[in-house]
């Protein structure tokens, strides 16, 4: 495979996965061709044009040649300068693929937090009530990253001449999708029986080993689950005054892969069960759902930096 048809696979995969819907993904793509469109000069320069085709701006090819043909990959959930230099020393490696954001799709992870917004809604919080809840925290975000040093590792892979590309919320999309159709065949009536569920994946199995599988943060296994909902795609941590709508919606119990202690604490107040997949365990098993597809290829994976490989093509 072409680095090219690599990344645009993860960018296709993701938009089939988002809550957003196809025409969702469209009309994002439609605004950065507008917004394109009215520019001139040194404005037009430093456009991303990555955004008229790929409407994740966590999610980009930060280095390489697109035409670059591609037969081994290294892989790993945070790619720093010392994953490119194991790279660089294993030789023959084609492609470095990460799954948190690098380069400039850094400095994209708020505007994929909107994604949020519809999940709200499809949960059953009113959109103008999910619009307003993460308003103030996507700001809060844009202001975190802006003093981040994004190009520490691109500039490794450049140094190194190792072709390199993040997919963020892609595989998070189909995470939060693959989790949520299991869901919808399973009758969870507890909490125990969410975390069995968890259980039975690769990827939650080989998390427990590490001692980063399920468990239960919010709550305890003897209570009734109530709805379950997945929360695991839209950049990251959305805002902590959701819980109390979503209790107010019906949700009962919420599956994701962190929670900061200001957000336990809602979850608490409003009597919802919290459990915690495992952080790499959930990004691992979204990365392995894209990366079954490069694998059917011909295009060899290797693993570092966290990642769990699972093929779920044997």
């Amino acid at each position: 495979m072409k680095l090219k048809d690599i990344f645009q696979k993860a960018v296709e995969m993701g938009i089939e996965a988002d809550p957003r819907g196809k025409k969702g993904m469209e009309k994002i793509l439609k605004r950065s061709s507008e917004e394109y469109g009215k520019l001139e000069g040194r404005d037009k320069e430093v456009f991303d044009k990555q955004k008229l085709d790929n409407p994740f701006e966590d999610s980009r090819l930060l280095y390489g040649d697109p035409d670059r043909e591609v037969k081994k990959v290294l892989v790993g959930i945070d790619i720093t300068p010392g994953e490119i230099l194991i790279a660089d020393r294993l030789g023959e490696i084609d492609l470095v693929i990460g799954h948190h954001p690098r380069g400039i799709g850094i400095m994209g992870l708020h505007d994929v937090m909107h994604l949020q917004e519809n999940v709200l809604k499809k949960w059953g919080v009113p959109i103008n009530v999910a619009e307003s809840l993460m308003e103030k925290r996507i700001k809060e975000v844009e202001r975190k990253v802006k003093g981040a040093n994004i190009n520490q590792s691109v500039d490794a892979a450049k140094l190194l001449e190792i072709p390199m590309i993040c997919v963020h919320t892609p595989a998070d999309n189909l995470v939060n999708m693959h989790l949520t159709e299991i869901i919808k065949s399973k009758e969870l009536e507890t909490v125990e029986d969410v975390l069995e569920m968890l259980y039975d994946i690769p990827e939650y199995h080989e998390g427990r080993k590490n001692g980063d599988g399920p468990i239960v943060l919010v709550g305890n296994k003897e209570r009734s689950s109530g709805k379950v909902v997945v929360e695991m795609t839209g950049g990251t941590q959305g805002s902590k005054k959701s819980y109390e709508k979503l209790s107010q919606a019906g949700v009962g119990t919420l599956i994701g892969m962190h929670l900061s202690e200001e957000h336990r604490k809602e979850v608490e107040k409003h009597h919802m069960n919290y459990v915690i997949a495992g952080h790499i365990a959930s990004d691992s098993l979204g990365m392995n759902l894209f990366l079954d597809e490069i694998e059917k290829e011909g295009v060899e994976i290797l693993s570092c930096s966290g990642f769990i490989r699972h093929s779920r093509n044997k």
